[in-house]
């Protein structure tokens, strides 16, 4: 069982989460309206990658898991889908511009090392929800 704390912070970033989504969403289809008949495909599934990996993944380890994330595990995790999101953005704005920039492949580079971080410390983080390891300590004080 989980704290209300534990569920409070979780639900707060699949709130970001889906509210980053319908953002990238709604950018890119004012960004694509307003580009002359030029498309990205980057640019179109940018709201993707906070929607799946992100409020999906969240919403499935409290439904599905004993076992939540630390709350760096999250941040780090989230550090990566944010540059993987700013990386497909930037490189759709660019796309439809018709342009290219090296720099480019800094933010996935980031993205990567960041959710594996991510990955790494809540395979390697804490066993136990908070409810467990406080019901532990309140009967080793006893």
């Amino acid at each position: 069982m989980f704290t209300s704390a534990d569920q409070k912070r979780m639900l707060h970033y699949i709130l970001c989460d889906v509210s980053a989504s319908v953002f990238f969403a709604a950018f890119g289809a004012v960004y694509e309206q307003f580009s002359h008949e030029v498309y990205s495909y980057a640019m179109i599934y940018a709201f993707a990658v906070p929607l799946v990996p992100g409020a999906l993944l969240l919403t499935l380890m409290i439904c599905c898991t004993k076992r939540l994330p630390s709350a760096g595990a999250l941040v780090l995790w989230h550090a990566g889908l944010a540059a993987f999101t700013v990386w497909l953005t930037f490189s759709g704005v660019l796309e439809i511009y018709g342009t290219t920039n090296r720099l480019t492949a800094v933010y996935p580079a980031a993205g990567a090392v960041l959710t594996a971080a991510g990955a790494i410390a809540y395979i390697c983080g804490r066993k136990k929800p908070e409810s467990a390891r406080q019901q532990e300590q309140v009967s080793l004080k006893k």
